[in-house]
């Protein structure tokens, strides 16, 4: 069976720079077209508006000139207007040949915004065709608020349809401007236009007002399609437009026995995160394909489930675009989330310790700390050396104040062999407060501590959490240097977990 082949028209730089607060600069936008072009091998990409600014001018110049020396000439598409052949005049100076020529699709846009009849603005268009003819360029034709005018006013819709079937135009562009379709509506509607004119080109431009870009894109294809129209992110005004890496996954996995289209899946997380930086457009994390979370496990039913024949995979494997699957480490993660991350440190517990460094992280995951994998090692370190020594000297309890003009105090409560001490003291910081009532209650014992020499706090190198804080002290006896470590959300605390440890040993 041969497949049908869509084509993928992106419209990032035209329709996606429309999202509120995005401006691209020239460069970006040059950028920006050779990674559609020659990295996602999307199939045409619409770049600006007709005589928008100067730099959107200069913008298409660099571009077209990139792309007909690599001969990509004929994918560039600029939108341009009804305008008696100004955008023309505009394009022609930048050096693009294919307008998408922007008409009216609904009577209540063609009545009201343009004050005008249909055969009015049919002769106009028709005159802008044949300007454009003149001059090589190639003809698109938008039907703006198609969607409003298949509802309303289908008698106009196909008036202007068989008018337009007349014109040597290559594709007729079918936008949901306001993004009100549903589904439903985008089949029957689709397949009345492809039934009555098979011949012709139809593209479909959805928008996502109401969540529904994508499922109205699969509709579309299945009315008969031969276009479609998306964005690097979803971006667009309003809710966006159709996202590129959404509908190439659907399209790849839902119609992969009659559907071609040409677009590489592994370069859409790379494309998309370059955007995301030049654009300033955040991409949510759990957006479908491109989100940070989407291939990530948390809950540890799920990584137990993946040892054991991959039963939590579906057909959206992170390979294909260019990704890894993740396993969160929080407290639903359980000892199988553990294993995977320690998999990948190239690191094995047995069942005891693994099971004390699931307890750890649990704790740290109900404080709403998040743990990365670069934090495991510290984390095992520090569950691995309490088990060193015996515990004969525990701090139970303290109160740690700092207020503005006063000096730091600490209240001190520890447990020694068995039997409580409280003691209270000043210092410079809290932690300093913490080591002269630790000092005070020791002298009382007629004990003596050993002599903090160093101190220093790192986060783990390589972590990208806030979860983490370890504070290494040297401390110096009589006869010896000796280190301790502490690890904890807290710079103090971890500190305080430190000097514990060197109270046992």
């Amino acid at each position: 069976m041969n497949k049908r082949k869509i084509e993928i028209m992106d419209t990032t730089l035209r329709d996606g720079e429309q999202t509120s607060g995005v401006s691209f600069s020239c460069s970006e936008k040059l950028t920006i077209a050779k990674l559609l072009i020659e990295e996602l091998h999307v199939d045409r990409i619409e770049i600006a508006s007709a005589r928008v600014s100067e730099g959107e001018f200069q913008a298409v110049k660099n571009i077209t000139k990139w792309a007909k020396e690599h001969r990509h000439l004929n994918k560039i598409e600029i939108l341009t207007f009804v305008d008696g052949g100004q955008s023309l005049d505009w394009m022609k100076n930048t050096g693009a040949v294919v307008q998408n020529l922007l008409t009216k699709g609904s009577l209540n846009h063609l009545t009201h915004q343009l004050k005008k009849t249909p055969q009015q603005h049919f002769i106009e268009i028709n005159n802008i065709i044949k300007l454009a003819q003149k001059e090589g360029i190639t003809t698109n034709v938008y039907l703006e608020d198609w969607s409003n005018g298949m509802r309303e006013s289908q008698d106009y819709v196909f008036e202007y349809l068989d008018f337009i079937a007349t014109q040597p135009v290559a594709r007729i562009l079918l936008p949901d401007t306001l993004g009100i379709l549903t589904p439903s509506e985008t089949y029957r509607f689709f397949s009345k236009i492809t039934a009555k004119y098979p011949q012709l080109h139809f593209d479909f431009h959805a928008h996502n007002d109401y969540d529904l870009s994508v499922a109205n894109v699969m509709e579309a294809i299945k009315a008969g399609a031969k276009g479609l129209h998306i964005t690097v992110n979803g971006m667009g005004e309003r809710a966006g437009n159709a996202p590129l890496a959404s509908v190439v996954a659907v399209i790849n996995d839902f119609f992969k026995d009659e559907i071609e289209i040409s677009v590489k899946e592994t370069a859409l997380y790379s494309v998309s995160k370059l955007i995301e930086a030049f654009s300033g457009f955040g991409i949510p994390v759990n957006k479908p394909i491109v989100g940070e979370n989407v291939f990530t496990q948390t809950a540890g039913i799920h990584a137990d489930g993946d040892n054991k024949n991959n039963l939590y995979f579906n057909d959206l494997m992170p390979e294909r675009f260019g990704r890894k699957r993740q396993y969160a480490l929080g407290k639903t993660s359980g000892k199988a989330n553990i294993e995977k991350n320690l998999q990948e440190l190239g690191l094995k517990l047995n069942q005891e310790d693994l099971k004390k460094v699931t307890q750890r992280i649990i704790e740290l995951g109900d404080k709403k700390e998040s743990v990365t994998k670069e934090d495991l090692p510290y984390i095992i370190s520090d569950v691995l050396n309490s088990n060193l020594y015996q515990e004969k000297i525990i701090i139970e309890s303290y109160v740690l104040t700092h207020s503005k003009g006063l000096k730091p105090s600490t209240t001190v409560l520890i447990k020694i062999d068995g039997e409580l001490f409280e003691e209270h003291a000043q210092g410079d910081g809290q932690f300093d407060a913490f080591m002269n009532a630790l000092k005070k209650l020791y002298k009382n014992k007629k004990m003596t501590l050993p002599k903090l020499v160093d101190y220093a706090v790192r986060i783990p190198p390589g972590s990208t959490s806030d979860a983490l804080c370890e504070t290494i002290i040297t401390w110096q006896t009589k006869d010896r240097k000796f280190i301790t470590r502490g690890l904890d959300s807290d710079q103090t605390v971890s500190a305080i977990k430190a000097t514990q440890r060197m109270l046992n040993i």
